[in-house]
């Protein structure tokens, strides 16, 4: 195994140390959750213990008509100055992924112009399903869409979806399953079997995180330079590169230095800035890396790591609406328990109006439900059916499995009242951690759509 694939295996192994998580089926959600890794790493896999940048993104322009996503901005922009597409090449566990399904034997599929031209596709990707649709929705319908992850992202199916429907913890989950998920699954499906006739093709052609990374190709810090003075321009490092490259460290150019084993003038070396990095430099940091591994994987593994602390109490208006902080209420729910909102400070909390004649609001209680699962130590889900009953909420809810709370509204609509409940069912109201609103519409949701609100509602003030 080369030192490059080595640094690939040892990336995917840091942004995943939470191993514990496919034990127990439950994503990791402490303080660290809040930090972009720089690759293509889904969010919800059960092991991951840091951001996803292209999901951050999406989320962050999700969010746009409240407030500027600057920290997001701003790591994506460290990323891209200090290492461009380098993180393709050496710390993307998607590159790996790719890299290991091309070399399954097979007729390869060589790069040509017509491979050449298709490299733009992913800039449309990064435009349309990355930027416009959460920007739209944000503003449109103050509603986060994260399109790119919701309709195409492998990452997310793979690490996401089959990471957490694989544990029996979560055999519920397969209940919520439709059309869209068989969708999505044929397009990661698709997608796998491109690379393997095609040389890194998600990467190529389809990755918005990719196209980003790309523009900062021309200066970024570190990754494969040239030496000016050695390059006798013969082209060998261009007809033996795999990408879609033009020449060394354009656009393209994922710095995996293969490229430097062919130069007979051995006039490319991969640089940290304008100097060569010597051996000693190498073992120092390869030192380091491993030390902090180490201490990821113990950390990140010791039960109570996933402790947050408590947030400040919210200074907002009392109100219902999005940036005004929900007015203390209690209700019995139908457990016998008392739901007390002000008892679940420093949690997200979502409440669903719905009513069993509601054919959406029966549909979508499966996501509520897999989110409260999904979340439970760190969100709480009340149900609250409307108060016009003609069946028995008690008896619909019970051997269903349900572990959110459940309540039925008082006469005078007590709670339709405070959350200026609306006639048309279903309605979604979501909660910061410090009780206040972040999202208050009425419609259907999509389990994407709750888990993008919940991470939204969840992001540390």
């Amino acid at each position: 195994m080369d030192k490059r694939k080595i640094v690939q295996l040892y990336s995917a192994l840091l942004y995943n140390t939470h191993v514990r998580g496919f034990i127990s089926g439950e994503i990791y959600r402490g303080a660290a959750k809040f930090t972009c890794v720089p690759g293509l790493n889904c969010y919800s896999c059960p092991a991951a213990v840091g951001a996803c940048p292209l999901g951050a993104i999406q989320n962050a322009l999700g969010a746009a008509n409240h407030r500027a996503g600057w920290y997001v901005l701003g790591i994506i922009l460290l990323y891209g100055v200090i290492l461009g597409r380098t993180v393709c090449g050496w710390l993307c566990p998607v590159g790996l992924m790719q890299e290991l399904l091309h070399k399954i034997p097979t007729f390869k599929l060589a790069k040509s112009r017509l491979t050449r031209a298709l490299s733009w596709l992913k800039y449309v990707f990064l435009a349309v399903l990355a930027v416009i649709m959460p920007l739209w929705y944000a503003v449109r319908h103050d509603m986060p869409m994260p399109g790119f992850c919701k309709y195409i992202c492998p990452a997310g199916t793979l690490e996401g979806a089959v990471g957490l429907l694989s544990n029996p913890a979560n055999s519920d989950m397969f209940g919520m399953l439709g059309a869209f998920f068989t969708g999505k699954f044929t397009v990661m499906v698709i997608i796998a079997l491109a690379c393997v006739f095609c040389y890194r093709a998600f990467c190529r052609f389809i990755c918005p995180l990719g196209a980003i990374y790309g523009c900062f190709n021309s200066f970024n810090i570190v990754g494969v330079k040239v030496d000016g003075d050695l390059c006798t321009s013969c082209g060998s490092c261009v007809r033996f590169c795999k990408m879609n490259v033009r020449h060394v460290g354009d656009r393209e150019c994922i710095s995996c230095g293969e490229c430097a084993k062919v130069c007979g003038r051995k006039a490319i070396a991969f640089r940290f800035g304008s100097s060569s990095a010597d051996s000693v430099r190498l073992r120092l940091l390869w030192g380091v890396a491993l030390a902090v591994l180490c201490l990821a994987l113990v950390g990140f593994n010791v039960p109570g790591s996933d402790t947050r602390k408590k947030v400040a109490p919210s200074n907002a208006p009392i109100g219902h609406e999005a940036g005004q902080r929900l007015p203390d209420f209690s209700v019995r729910c139908l457990d016998g328990t008392d739901f007390h909102l002000a008892g679940n400070a420093g949690k997200v909390v979502i409440i669903n109006l719905w009513a069993t004649y509601c054919t959406p609001c029966v549909k979508e209680l499966p996501y509520f439900e897999a989110l409260q699962r999904e979340h439970k130590d760190d969100a709480v889900i009340l149900a609250v059916h409307s108060s016009l009953v003609t069946d028995d909420p008690t008896e619909f809810v019970a051997g269903r499995g349900f572990t959110m709370k459940f309540a039925v509204d008082t006469d005078d609509d007590f709670v339709w009242g405070t959350v200026n409940g609306s006639s048309s069912m279903p309605q979604t109201i979501v909660l910061n951690r410090r009780g206040e609103v972040v999202y208050n519409q009425a419609g259907s949701v999509t389990f994407e759509t709750l888990n993008a609100l919940y991470q939204k509602a969840g992001a540390k003030e």
